[in-house]
This record gives structure tokens, sequence and C-alpha cells, in this order.
């Protein structure tokens, strides 16, 4: 299973803490072109943390930040040129590698070419909110996720966000083909070749649901074929298994309801009931009789009454919902 990315791995790297393979997975990712905008909004936030914390003294033990600098570049850029870092900045300069790394393979390193630093919307569980973006696309991101971009697009530079969580997107359709990108850390990207669809990453698992149009999923592993979704089509990977890829019909209202603010179970078993509680509600839903989470369900209930659906539950299916803050317990009834 490929490593997945993070802003503290970036950073351990940065630092020189990260572990051999830890570092080759973060060097191939920048190798990327894709990872740009990100790499750079996680480099300014590294930044930020090492200026705010109170100076080290030095140690006998101290890293040669020199010499990790020099390493990183010859391994990734061996072209580029090489730059003295101001001894006043010797804590920096595993942060500085980095950066210089970014604009050694040919990106665009916003301390020199002033490039937008991306925005970040978030919400929390239980809220939706509807974001424009810089070209008049919207984009609807249910609970607990996040959607990063650029403040703005050129035109003759793809449309990029990135998304840790859930949304639906209605992109806009511009005449000279620029493209449209949607990342995720699930080594794959969504190329939008038509206009209204979801996108779900959610713990290991990524989900693809095209309600109108027609959209490419790229994979980062080149083995890997591309897949065309058509309206009405599902797409589906697991971390655990990243060669087996879920491709079928489905019928989409069940995974685009929420932006209606619209829970829609279609016979959806108890387990899949509890994972969307979790995603909605930031319930963590604990199933204490195993057989209960083979039993379907099928119902429409808001996603602004809980209660409701928690007695529908408990008289169809004669089991006990018992809610303490967060956690929620189901059991059959004796």
């Amino acid at each position: 299973m490929s490593l997945v990315i993070t802003q503290a791995l970036v950073s351990a790297y940065a630092a020189g803490t990260a572990t051999a393979a830890q570092a080759e997975a973060v060097r191939a990712w920048l190798a990327q072109p894709a990872n740009q905008l990100l790499a750079q909004h996680w480099m300014q936030q590294h930044w930020e943390e090492l200026a705010a914390a109170p100076a080290l003294a030095p140690t006998a033990d101290e890293p040669d930040y020199e010499a990790l600098l020099r390493r990183t570049r010859l391994h990734l850029t061996p072209a580029a040129p090489r730059h003295q870092a101001p001894p006043a900045w010797r804590r920096w300069a595993a942060a500085a590698g980095l950066a210089a790394t970014l604009a050694g393979g040919g990106w665009v390193y916003y301390t020199a070419h002033r490039a937008p630093a991306p925005l970040a919307v978030n919400t929390n569980f239980g809220q939706t909110r509807t974001i424009t973006l810089p070209d008049g696309s919207q984009a609807m991101l249910n609970g607990h996720s996040t959607l990063r971009y650029a403040a703005s697009w050129q035109p003759d530079q793809p449309r990029e966000v990135w998304l840790d969580g859930e949304g639906f997107f209605s992109v806009q359709h511009k005449g000279y083909s620029q493209r449209f990108l949607v990342h995720t850390t699930a080594g794959l990207q969504v190329e939008v070749l038509g206009t209204k669809f979801v996108v779900a990453r959610r713990r290991d698992q990524t989900r693809v649901v095209l309600l109108q149009g027609k959209v490419r999923v790229e994979f980062d592993d080149h083995q890997q074929p591309d897949v065309i979704l058509r309206p009405g089509e599902l797409m589906e990977t697991h971390d655990d298994q990243p060669a087996l890829v879920l491709h079928k019909k489905v019928h989409t209202a069940p995974y685009a309801a929420w932006k209606d603010a619209q829970l829609v179970l279609d016979e959806t078993t108890i387990a899949e009931l509890a994972t969307r509680l979790h995603d909605t509600y930031g319930l963590d839903v604990e199933v204490t009789t195993p057989e209960l989470n083979r039993r379907r369900v099928t119902g429409t209930v808001p996603v602004s009454d809980l209660p409701t659906l928690l007695q529908a539950l408990e008289e169809t299916f004669r089991l006990q919902a018992t809610r303490q803050g967060n956690r929620l317990t189901l059991a059959e009834k004796n």
C-alpha cells in the first residue's frame, strides 16, 4: 500500500526527521506538478511555525542542514544552482531545501513569483457550504470536509482543487477546453468532461458518482487504466486494494441527497448507515448485535431530523438506539 502524504509527513521531511522510506515517498509526491499548490501551502505553514518557535541553542548533535539542503537538491534537481543560506536561517535550512526543490523542479515558488496562496474552506460535522470558484463553477462541501484552491486561475493553466472529505461540483464549461481537476489523497484525480458529480474521500475509501455529463478518473499509478464515468455510474477504490476498481451503475440519489439536506437510504445496510451517521453527524456508532449490521433500510429523512431517523430504526428493527454525546449505540431489543 502506498504511503499517504500528509502535512505532518512533509514537515518531517523538511526537518530531516522522516525515515528513508518516508523521504522517498515525499520526493515522489513532490515530483508531481499537480501537488504544487498544496505543497506551497504546507511549506508556508511550516515556516510560520518555525518562525514562531523559540530559538534553540546549538548543540553538538545539531544536524548539518546545509549538507541536507545540498543532498536534497542533488537528488531531485541536479541542474539547480546552489544558494548559500544566511547563518540566521540555519534552523530553516531543511524547509528551504524543500522549497528550493519545488523551484528547481520547475514549479512556481511562491516567494519568487508571487503565486497566489491557496484558499482553504472547511466544514464541521452536520454543516454544508457552497463555494463559488474563480471561474464561476460551484462546489458544495458536505460535513467534515476541506477544499483548497487558488484565489485565481490562469487561462492557460488547469483549474485545480484539492478535496479531503466529500464535495458536489457543478462545473462551468470553458470553450477553450481548460481542464478542471479534483485532486484527492488517494492517488487519483478526477478530470471534468461534463458538469455535475460527487467526489468523496473518507478514511481509506474514494468514491466518484456522476450525475450529469462525463468525467475521467486518472490514477497516479499509470499502469492503472483511466476510468470514464457516464451519468448514473459510480467508481470506488480502497487504499488497501488500490488495483481493485469498482465501476458500476447506481441509483445516484443516496450519494448526492446531502446537498439538499436529505439523508436518502436505499437498501442501505445498518453497517453502511453507521458510517453515514459518522460522516454526517460525527457520531461514533457501535452496533452491539452483529446480526443488525446486515439488515437494510430504505427511506428519506431531513439531515436536521436525526431523532426521527433513530426512532424509525427502533420501530422498524426492534432495536434500542442510545445516544450519549457523540456516541451512539445500536442494540437489538430482547
